[in-house]
């Protein structure tokens, strides 16, 4: 009986609070929407006017349709209620149309959809040991857990005000991790595969599932030093996950290979001439590299060791979203890019191989896989941190005295940035210092972050030996 009110207890607290995140998203539904808006709302109108052999290839609206096909599919299901809210919504050629019922349904389409998101967030609190939890509500890990997801500040502002659909995404995946770690293997291989043909990006944690499926699931036991046993792989299992993968992918992009598009999508998906940052700069690596080359750049031109007749006129520091050529430091290719996250990814999964640490070791692998294609990865948006910041869970005090300095120094940041700078002499001459202090500064905490948790995977003992599943 215990036991029973414990649980009700529990589903009481965790409603209130999915039911608490949802009113607010209600109550945002009014405020500033970016121009996400109208990408979407494009979209609904190229899937549901047009046949599919033309999706990939409706150019009239600069926001073309760049997403995997079972995110089109999605689109296409969304549109077929959207025609009951406004039938000229769906018009191809209503560019930038915008009215109070296409707001309402664009809104409450992303809030319904969350549901998803609510139902993973659930099922990752069922993973969490509660033997330890405290008395207290507010200390219960589980609680803990399901406050810091439903209540994500990153994703209220990213899907709720600015507009997209990433908790929907984010519920898959985590509910695809939910399911590796309640040793559900083929169904965590399911959720996953249909997640990276809904959004591509998910693309960059892939190596931590393939080497954990592999490592966990096909190798069905390890030898008692925890190295991998290798009379115990399984063929039969690693032709069911590549039978899930391929049933998935062919779901996914066999029309187009049908109708001889393919080359057409992958175009789409993957538009290498965007440039190296987005228009604002992702804080990563790259930022503090642009940052070194501006300021190269400017040292040069005052010294007069420069030219400013061959210094490019677009800047990297502009705003724009394009190819640029760096002023001082070397110009930074798409297969640089991919080659630098490759190597920054390489030591998680060689240590979540030979040093295997159950789930939690694939979810501290699979946060470094994210981390890493954040820290250099090729025109990054600075909302993609989010795809390392909502597996995160930590597990010892929250801030250490020079994190929580660092933090509180965003406040004076904003200030500058914001209030002083724009009545100082620099505001015509250098209109690019505000984004790039903020974009610098948040680039050293991301890097800290990312190394200070490639250095606790690599030094820390094992958490359990990986046993015959």
């Amino acid at each position: 009986m215990a036991a029973l009110g414990t649980v009700k207890g529990s589903g009481s607290w965790f409603s209130s609070l999915a039911l608490g995140v949802t009113l607010l998203k209600c109550l945002l539904i009014p405020t500033y929407h970016s121009t996400d808006f109208e990408v979407h709302r494009n979209w609904l109108a190229i899937t549901h006017s047009l046949p599919l052999s033309q999706w990939y290839y409706e150019a009239t609206s600069e926001w073309t349709l760049d997403y995997p096909p079972f995110f089109a599919w999605f689109e296409y299901v969304l549109s077929h209620v959207a025609k009951y809210f406004d039938q000229e919504m769906l018009n191809v050629h209503n560019l930038n149309y915008f009215n109070s019922r296409t707001l309402l349904f664009q809104r409450f389409s992303v809030i319904f959809t969350d549901v998803l998101f609510v139902y993973a967030v659930h099922e990752c609190c069922k993973c969490v040991d509660g033997r330890k939890a405290s008395k207290e509500l507010t200390e219960k890990p589980k609680f803990i857990l399901s406050v810091l997801l439903l209540w994500n500040f990153g994703l209220l502002i990213v899907d709720h005000i600015h507009f997209q659909y990433n908790g929907f995404l984010s519920g898959l995946m985590l509910l695809s991790i939910a399911r590796l770690f309640q040793k559900r293997h083929m169904e965590g291989a399911f959720f996953f595969a249909v997640l990276l043909h809904f959004k591509h990006i998910y693309v960059y944690v892939a190596p931590a599932y393939g080497i954990y499926l592999l490592r966990s699931y096909c190798f069905t036991a390890s030898k008692p030093d925890g190295s991998v046993r290798w009379n115990s792989f399984s063929f039969i299992r690693l032709i069911s996950l590549g039978l899930i993968v391929f049933l998935v992918s062919a779901l996914s992009l066999g029309p187009f290979l049908a109708l001889n598009q393919l080359p057409q999508v992958f175009s789409r998906l993957f538009p290498f001439k965007r440039g190296l940052c987005h228009a604002y700069w992702a804080p990563n690596f790259w930022a503090l590299y642009n940052a070194v080359d501006k300021v190269l750049s400017i040292i040069g031109l005052e010294l007069k060791l420069l030219d400013p007749n061959k210094i490019p006129k677009a800047s990297m520091t502009s705003g724009l979203v394009q190819q640029f050529d760096h002023t001082v430091l070397p110009s930074v290719t798409p297969l640089a890019t991919l080659i630098c996250t490759l190597i920054a990814i390489l030591p998680s999964v060689c240590c979540l191989w030979f040093k295997p640490q159950g789930p939690r070791g694939f979810l501290r692998c699979l946060i470094l896989c994210a981390l890493s294609s954040f820290m250099f990865g090729w025109h990054v948006h600075e909302k993609a941190i989010l795809l390392a910041i909502l597996p995160m869970r930590k597990e010892k005090p929250l801030f250490n005295w020079m994190e929580t300095f660092y933090l509180l120094g965003l406040a004076p940041l904003e200030v500058c940035c914001e209030f002083v700078f724009p009545f100082t002499s620099w505001r015509l001459k250098y209109p690019f210092i505000p984004l790039l202090m903020t974009s610098v500064y948040c680039a050293v905490g991301v890097t800290y972050a990312w190394f200070r948790l490639y250095v606790s995977m690599l030094t820390g003992p094992p958490v359990g030996k990986t046993k015959k599943q």
